[in-house]
């Protein structure tokens, strides 16, 4: 497995492991139940989205595109 997006958040990484799922590419997300042990310590990167190697390079640009359309 391979970490494919960085999320600011749970909610964030849920977003784009749907995103994924859409497109058929099955991925995990790692590291969404640290953000409430860190209490009010601002807390960036902790939550991934991890693909397949197979996958990588596909989830890699769905998120690109993803990220060009809807994120300004």
């Amino acid at each position: 497995m391979k970490v494919v997006f960085h999320a600011s958040n749970s909610l964030e990484a849920h977003l784009v492991l749907g995103l994924l799922s859409q497109v058929g590419i099955q991925g995990v997300i790692n590291g969404e139940y640290l953000q409430g042990a860190m209490g009010e310590l601002p807390v960036f990167g902790l939550v991934t989205v991890l693909v397949s190697e197979k996958d990588f390079r596909e989830a890699s640009e769905v998120i690109a595109d993803w990220q060009q359309t809807y994120v300004a």
